[in-house]
């Protein structure tokens, strides 16, 4: 079913589908894993981090966490 968008600002697609109309069937699909330490990856207006000791456990011993294939 057709729909009408008024006026659209897209800032930023990092990775992934923006679709306009109609469509049958979308499943874009991605995964990561980022190491970082305590209160690296803050966000907001005001922060306050208190760390004390901050490490990192970059050791993965599991060999498939969430796999894609035939994750539909």
């Amino acid at each position: 079913m057709p729909a009408i968008i008024g006026p659209v600002q897209i800032i930023n697609v990092g990775g992934g589908i923006v679709q306009f109309g109609d469509s049958l069937y979308i499943s874009p699909k991605s995964n990561s894993k980022s190491t970082t330490g305590q209160g690296a990856v803050n966000s907001g207006g005001f922060i306050i981090t208190n760390n004390g000791l901050s490490a990192s456990n970059v050791l993965d011993t599991s060999l498939v966490d969430q796999p894609n294939v035939g994750n539909n």
